[in-house]
């Protein structure tokens, strides 16, 4: 089965029991709302499934159950220290009677109360106090309001409630470890374009279609099996560092990624930890990038790069900027209402000299002049770091259907040529947006890699080619797509009309002899 086949049954599968729960929710309250408490609550399952597993194997010779263990007081201590062992451990604690398992268990005999959820998270933040991991689970359940009065006036109608979907979140089969899809992104994705349109309209931002993440992770991993590390500095949901994992072994690797929003930043941290990455092999920060770039990763240099940043985003511009090693060698900061090529430059200063990096970007970045100009001017010219671009098709992200490209970028280039794809026309229509199928993206992979001209696909340009052109990169510049029409013969056409007219006035004597027949027409 197609990876693409695999990723729809999933999909469809998570789609229908999510749709079932936000039915439960949506009469009391706003889907941006709801979404939280169905996305913190299937985190919590995780955790706790993930907890049981690891403590299952730790006892597996000792013949005694987690409860049993938990019980004997020098048992108890062993597994608080094997828990948050900072190397080994998970970082966090769940008591046998806050397991998810346990609270569904009340739940089946009518002796559950949304206070004992309430505990169990407590508990579990509680657990990761003063140890390494703090900063990776605090305020990680802030989204997930259980006092919250529209889950019920009463605390018996809130139990109620949050019981109903606890219930049906344990039927959902996850496959963790197997999973082609970006269980909570595409969970969030589906929420989001299901019942909050005009909240979706900035979903672009925090999360990539899986598809073109993919692409993106297959782009900056070509011809290595390993990784030390990968960045991305408006990483939303984390899918994207995620899917670059898929590509290569990621053992041993480390994630780092930034965000602005409070909401997807806890989402991002959540996505690591439901997709097995180590609480120690991360560091998501909540922060602005450009304005605030975290201190630890600009001391660092990163092997992969990737990002799908907010689409000409503004940002101050403040001439400080100029000292800044990020943009000083440039000349020139991007402008305040397009923040894209101050990504890019944010983005190049962290990749390492060895490293590839791919940006998602819109069109604009290709040709807009004045200060974008110079900047795409310097990249090209000074320092030859453009290796490739790629027209993608348009209506491909939730929320926005402008057609958007990808730069690819490497500092340890070899040749003096850009190679351009225009893979505006590889994409399956669907209901609401367009996707890459598998196909497409071999497509891409195998030009790229080629790096030969293709009549009306792609096309490798000479930097002479590209100053001739003064550094103006629309991808029709380089790769011609014009198709001609075929010519049309004015005399058979003219020919066609006629005999067309004489047909209709044969027809029109015969309806005015029916008309008369039935006295509806005067002689």
């Amino acid at each position: 089965m197609e990876t693409q086949e695999i990723q729809a049954k999933q999909q469809a599968e998570l789609h229908s029991q999510l749709w079932a729960m936000a039915n439960d929710l949506r009469g009391n309250m706003d889907a941006s709302e709801f979404k939280n408490y169905i996305l913190g609550l299937i985190f919590y399952r995780y955790l706790s499934d993930q907890l049981l597993s690891f403590i299952n194997k730790e006892l597996e010779d000792d013949d005694v159950t987690y409860e049993e263990a938990w019980e004997d007081e020098e048992y108890r201590e062993d597994i608080i220290d094997i828990l948050t062992d900072e190397d080994n451990g998970l970082g966090y604690i769940i008591e046998p009677e806050n397991l998810y398992s346990t609270l569904i268990d009340k739940i089946n005999i009518n002796a559950f109360d949304i206070s004992m959820l309430a505990k169990a998270v407590n508990d579990l933040s509680e657990s990761t106090l003063g140890k390494k991991s703090q900063r990776d689970f605090e305020n990680l359940f802030d989204d997930m309001d259980l006092n919250s009065s529209k889950l019920g006036r009463a605390e018996a109608d809130r139990s109620k409630l949050i019981a109903k979907v606890m219930l049906k979140i344990n039927d959902i089969n996850f496959h963790y470890e197997d999973a082609e899809i970006d269980v909570l992104g595409d969970a969030y994705e589906y929420l989001i374009g299901q019942f909050a349109a005009s909240a979706g309209k900035k979903a672009g931002e925090f999360y990539t279609p899986q598809q073109v993440s993919k692409l993106l992770a297959k782009l900056v991993t070509i011809g290595k099996t390993k990784l030390k590390n990968v960045y991305d500095p408006a990483c939303g949901s984390g899918s994207l560092l995620l899917r670059v994992a898929n590509e290569v072994d990621k053992k041993n690797m480390s994630f780092y990624g930034q965000e602005l929003t409070s909401t997807t930043y806890n989402l991002a941290r959540m996505n690591m930890l439901l997709h097995g990455i180590p609480f120690n092999h991360f560091d998501i920060e909540n922060n602005d990038t450009l304005e605030h770039p975290n201190d630890e990763h600009m001391s660092m240099r990163f092997e992969a790069v990737v990002a799908n940043p907010p689409y000409s985003a503004k940002w101050s511009a403040d001439p400080k900027f100029l000292d800044d090693e990020r943009f000083s060698a440039y000349g020139k900061l991007a402008p305040k209402s397009k923040a894209d090529y101050a990504f890019v430059q944010h983005m190049l200063y962290l990749l390492d000299d060895s490293g590839t990096m791919a940006v998602v970007l819109p069109h604009g970045v290709l040709f807009r002049g004045a200060a974008e100009g110079v900047i795409r001017k310097y990249l090209i010219k000074e320092k030859n770091w453009l290796d490739a671009v790629i027209g993608l098709p348009a209506n491909l992200f939730f929320g926005t259907s402008i057609p958007t490209c990808i730069l690819v970028f490497k500092k340890c280039k070899t040749h003096d040529d850009i190679f351009f794809i225009d893979a505006s026309k590889e994409f399956e229509s669907g209901k609401n947006q367009n996707r890459l199928t598998d196909a497409n993206i071999q497509k891409i992979m195998d030009t790229y890699i080629k790096r030969e001209d293709v009549d009306k696909y792609a096309h490798c340009a000479s930097l002479e080619e590209i100053e001739e052109n003064d550094y103006n990169l629309n991808i029709p510049r380089y790769v011609d797509t014009f198709e001609e029409e075929e010519e049309i013969d004015i005399k058979a056409v003219m020919k066609e009309i006629k005999e067309l007219e004489a047909k209709r006035a044969e027809l029109d004597k015969e309806i005015d002899v029916y008309l008369k027949e039935l006295g509806l027409l005067e002689d």
